[in-house]
């Protein structure tokens, strides 16, 4: 599997783009994006998997995930789907949920390309309010998708 990650910096471009490349057909790399029971077997990074998984895939709808911290306990986190085109390219908005209040509301657009029985995915997040906060989303997701590459591989 291929590993690129890209992250930009400076106040005006603090995004994050993450490219990674899967052993397995577009089709199922956006399925497990979309069905909850797919996800809750990947989604959260090695060290805070999640434990819970709610998710109305359509413009409009809304996801939640709860992540398991040994550390901190529960982590809350969700947003609306902005787009979902079925399997290209799934947008939504990202906030983690902090006693009660929602943080800064990240955008989040991921495609899926398909190189032969491949896929590419690009997932890129913006904005971010530090570079801090940018670099630790990038390890997050990082891990999250070296679960996610477990997964597919067991499906495929």
């Amino acid at each position: 599997m291929a590993v690129e990650t890209r992250s930009a910096t400076g106040p005006a471009q603090r995004e994050l783009v993450i490219t990674r490349e899967f052993d397995a057909p577009r089709e199922l790399v956006y399925e497990a994006w979309t069905d909850p029971r797919h996800a809750a077997q990947w989604w959260g990074p090695r060290h805070h998997p999640a434990r819970l998984i709610k998710m109305d895939v359509r413009v409009g709808g809304a996801w939640r995930h709860c992540l398991r911290s040994p550390e901190t306990g529960d982590l809350w986190h969700g947003g609306v789907f902005r787009e979902v085109v079925p399997p290209e390219r799934l947008v939504f908005t990202f906030a983690w949920e902090e006693e009660g209040e929602r943080g800064l509301e990240t955008l989040v657009t991921v495609t899926f390309a398909e190189i032969g029985e491949r896929t590419r995915m690009t997932l890129t997040q913006t904005p971010f309010q530090s570079d801090g906060e940018r670099d630790g989303h990038d390890e997050g997701w990082n891990s999250t998708f070296d679960r996610l590459a477990d997964h597919l591989a067991q499906q495929w």
